[in-house]
């Protein structure tokens, strides 16, 4: 399968067997937030994001730890009533269970990395 998109797997939907760049993964929409998921399961989810200026993911929470990292422009995130102004590569912790909220300062892609806690099974 080496040149396609792999859409099967535990990483999907991005470049299989060659270099790619995360910004080219997803695409400015005016007026919109462009999303493409390349892992999800109960352990983790792995999203690339694309923001339109003065678009934004209002304020919410994670039962999981999220990390993000800027791949391209500029962000502000608040965590739990702190403000961070991101850039090109930089990257903030926003722990499970805070309130953060992500909005484009300008166009700006990032990757947002959550990781969950494991559930312990009770049932024998």
């Amino acid at each position: 399968m080496k040149g396609g998109l792999r859409m099967k797997g535990y990483i999907k939907n991005i470049p299989v067997e060659e270099i790619f760049y995360l910004t080219d993964q997803v695409e400015y929409l005016p007026g919109q937030v462009v999303s493409r998921t390349i892992s999800q399961n109960d352990a983790q989810s792995l999203t690339i994001f694309a923001f339109d200026k003065g678009e934004e993911i209002s304020t919410h929470s994670s039962h999981g730890d999220a990390m993000i990292t800027i791949l391209d422009g500029e962000g502000r995130v608040i965590v739990d009533g702190k403000p961070f102004v991101l850039h090109k590569g930089e990257s903030v912790l926003m722990p499970a269970g805070k309130p953060h909220t992500v909005f484009a300062l300008e166009k700006f892609k990032m990757f947002l990395v959550v990781v969950f806690p494991l559930i312990k099974r009770t049932d024998n």
